[in-house]
């Protein structure tokens, strides 16, 4: 990563406070970005993510939030401190997202079909997965298009995570995702806006990953996604609109550009029309 190829920018990253979340907005901070980062829960995580970005980049570089992407409000109060705080909003991450396991939590004792779903745990999901980054996006892109520059990047999963049996309503979630990019996309053309997605490739070890699956030395680690999240952010990606891109395919020994190009796959609608 370019030191300070983001300076003067702010970001915002949702679910930041592990993981992928965490690991981005660290590399965002790193590369000069004033990051703004937030999680629903854990007041720990958000502390001690503080502290990492204090003492990787400076105690300048980071508001941490408690905020819940679900609520809607609370999406645009995160604006508004971030602008209230940095002065501008330029970047958003929507990472935050709640996973297969959060399904199988609420089924203990049950398959993963989807008839056997716990209702209220459905729902939750989906309205982290699907509708906290709308109320996020919808939020901070009015501000992005007055600016005329911003990045809205939608973290995504596999094409096969959409497909594969007893992954509802995970996979169903990263599906509707993947049409909000390419649909918001072309929304925003013309604007100096871009919206894309940014997938790590495949089974990541973070905290979705559970029980003897961790064990696989297979997972792909979080800061995978450091590099590419880093250029999606950045001048280097102008226009890169309604793209997935793979961070698992990103060559380092590409100058950013290159490989960013590189990384881009097909999109998780093949079919036109």
């Amino acid at each position: 990563m370019t030191e300070n190829i983001l300076d003067g920018r702010v970001a915002i990253v949702t679910g930041a406070g592990r993981g992928m979340g965490r690991a981005m907005a660290v590399a965002l901070a790193v590369a000069g970005a004033r990051v703004v980062a937030t999680v629903a829960r854990s007041q720990d995580e958000l502390d001690a993510l503080g502290r990492e970005i204090a003492e990787a980049a400076g105690d300048d570089r980071i508001l941490a939030l408690k905020s819940d992407v679900t609520d809607e409000d609370q999406c645009r109060a995160v604006v508004e401190e971030a602008r209230d705080r940095f002065g501008a909003v330029h970047v958003l991450v929507n990472n935050a997202a709640r996973g297969h396991k959060f399904i199988h939590d609420a089924n203990p004792d049950q398959p993963m079909d989807f008839w056997t779903a716990d209702g209220d745990a459905w729902r939750l999901m989906i309205d982290t997965n699907v509708n906290g980054p709308f109320y996020m996006a919808k939020a901070v892109t009015p501000l992005m298009i007055t600016q005329g520059w911003g990045r809205i990047i939608n973290i995504s999963a596999t094409l096969n995570t959409m497909q594969k049996t007893r992954n509802s309503p995970y996979g169903i979630s990263k599906a509707a995702l993947e049409s909000e990019t390419l649909i918001w996309s072309k929304d925003v053309a013309g604007t100096g806006v871009t919206v894309n997605t940014l997938s790590p490739g495949g089974a990541t070890l973070t905290g979705m990953v559970y029980g003897e699956a961790r064990n696989n030395p297979k997972l792909l680690k979080p800061e995978i996604m450091m590099a590419p999240i880093v250029w999606l952010a950045s001048d280097a990606s102008d226009g890169i609109n309604g793209e997935r891109i793979i961070a698992k395919d990103w060559d380092a020994s590409l100058d950013a550009t290159a490989a960013g190009k590189a990384a881009i796959a097909p999109s998780a609608f093949l079919q036109p029309g």
